[in-house]
């Protein structure tokens, strides 16, 4: 356990421990949920998250009956059960958008054309939230490559509801500014009637992608084959130096030399370079 979750987090002097609050709400329970997330999903929350981690998890206490945070923290201390699933998905932050950071898809893209003798492409979104990066992803992929490429992306994330969102691919179509419109066209479905106002990504989009749950802190990723690209964008700023080491390596392993990994804009692992070489903006190329 790093030292930010071994010190006592001090209380913020705005948020009083229980006047006007549902429930009582301490720095010890603060404390233990930082433990709590930081084991089971390498999670490192500041001290300034105390509204945030008490929104939240409040409707957990709700959901399932408890009175205090002590108790349903202690309650979830003893049960290995679907409850830390949500645990789980209440303290992620999924914020995402369709091409976001755009000059990622330049680049894959003049990666993908560049090699179009490769048969098989592999790529991994490991942050795939409610769907708009992998979707992206195969977009650019299926413009680079054609419809009868052999490729294929396996989009995880630690959040089962979000994934569930990614799955069906139905979006807002106030939320699809960065989508061209020939990409819209092509690629999805625009709503009528009942649905007017939301697109839904279509079956031929779908079949690259695979979803599935990966915890990034664990040692059970199912990955049998080495991945050509990876993206994992605006992940590593909520693990502390170690756990981001620790998930560098574990890429770095299912990883195919010579593989591009695509990071967020706030990220930088020049410190790993027996891992990693820069290549371009938050781009590194597996050594």
């Amino acid at each position: 356990m790093s030292e930010h979750h071994t010190r006592k987090s001090a209380q913020p002097a705005d948020l009083p421990e229980t006047q006007g609050r549902e429930f009582d709400w301490t720095s010890a329970d603060f404390d233990r949920v930082q433990s709590l997330i930081y084991q089971r999903a390498g999670i490192s929350l500041h001290d300034g998250k105390h509204a945030m981690v008490y929104s939240r998890l409040s409707r957990r206490l709700r959901d399932t009956g408890h009175q205090s945070f002590r108790d349903y923290l202690g309650w979830l201390e003893n049960h290995d059960g679907p409850e830390w699933q949500e645990f789980v998905n209440a303290l992620t932050t999924n914020l995402t958008s369709f091409f976001r950071e755009h000059h990622h898809f330049q680049i894959l893209s003049d990666h993908l054309c560049a090699s179009k003798s490769h048969d098989n492409w592999r790529v991994w979104c490991s942050a795939a939230s409610t769907g708009e990066e992998p979707y992206s992803i195969v977009m650019t992929a299926m413009e680079a490559l054609g419809t009868n490429a052999h490729f294929k992306l396996t989009a995880s994330d630690i959040d089962s509801k979000v994934l569930a969102t990614a799955a069906k691919g139905v979006y807002r179509f106030e939320n699809m500014k960065n989508v061209t419109e020939p990409q819209l066209q092509k690629f999805f479905l625009r709503g009528k009637g009942a649905n007017s106002g939301m697109v839904r990504v279509k079956s031929e989009l779908q079949r690259f992608v695979d979803f599935i749950i990966v915890n990034l802190i664990r040692d059970d990723w199912p990955f049998r084959e080495n991945f050509d690209v990876v993206f994992c964008r605006n992940v590593m700023i909520y693990f502390d130096a170690p756990t981001q080491r620790k998930v560098l390596e574990r890429i770095h392993r299912v990883m195919a030399p010579g593989g591009l990994l695509f990071v967020g804009h706030a990220e930088n692992f020049s410190e790993s370079r027996d891992l990693f070489v820069l290549k371009g903006k938050t781009v590194y190329e597996r050594r």
